[in-house]
């Protein structure tokens, strides 16, 4: 069966350099892209022969690991590879517990992003090499992290719009469901995050976002 990869960045120049460099290692295979999560969902839905995802961090609308938090709730058995112009260890373990099955920084040679791209397509696991990832969880991040990731696609889009400062009504007329609705995830999201209020899971989320404005990721 040929190998379908989807390329997800908002830059087309980037899009088609990495498009036209994974081209070698899936000859027989397809290379979608996609500039948004928008996008993506409407190469996903529906079929079930999307092998790997290749996300960019950060996309208009979606700020460090939102995006991905989403993708992994929707599809968990679609593998992911983030592709970032932060190299930072903290931001790459991030993404790893959150449930990335790679992480490929942007100034990796072409060589490099292809063996990282076939090593998760072969079913491993691809982190630069200075990464250590057995390294024991020692900060609240970590947990945080450990509690996003039980969120549902719903409950995740529900907070990253409270993250935007929307009001409840403001975000079920955007999903197009009840208020009364957008209240019940709010008030699964705060057990789901140990948290009191609304303010303070936007805070958690923000914690571990980070800033990733600069370098574009």
């Amino acid at each position: 069966m040929a190998i379908r990869i989807i390329v997800v960045d908002d830059h087309p120049l980037f899009r088609g350099a990495l498009t036209q460099a994974l081209q070698s290692v899936i000859a027989d295979g397809r290379i979608d892209q996609a500039a948004s999560l928008g996008d993506l969902e409407a190469l996903i839905s529906g079929r079930h022969d999307t092998d790997l995802v290749l996300l960019d961090l950060t996309m208009p609308g979606v700020q460090g690991l939102s995006g991905l938090l989403l993708l992994r709730a929707q599809h968990p058995d679609i593998p992911v590879v983030v592709v970032s112009a932060h190299d930072d260890p903290e931001t790459i373990r991030k993404c790893m517990e959150v449930g990335a099955s790679g992480y490929v920084p942007k100034s990796l040679s072409v060589e490099e992003i292809r063996a990282a791209v076939e090593t998760v397509l072969g079913g491993g696991i691809s982190v630069p090499s200075d990464i250590d990832l057995s390294r024991p969880a020692d900060s609240d991040a970590d947990e945080v992290v450990a509690r996003l990731s039980t969120l549902t696609p719903q409950q995740v889009r529900v907070l990253m719009m409270l993250g935007q400062g929307l009001l409840n009504k403001q975000i079920a007329y955007q999903l197009g469901v009840s208020e009364a609705t957008i209240k019940a995830h709010v008030s699964a999201i705060l057990q789901k995050l140990d948290v009191d209020s609304r303010t303070q899971a936007v805070i958690a989320i923000n914690r571990i976002e980070g800033d990733w404005r600069s370098p574009k990721a």
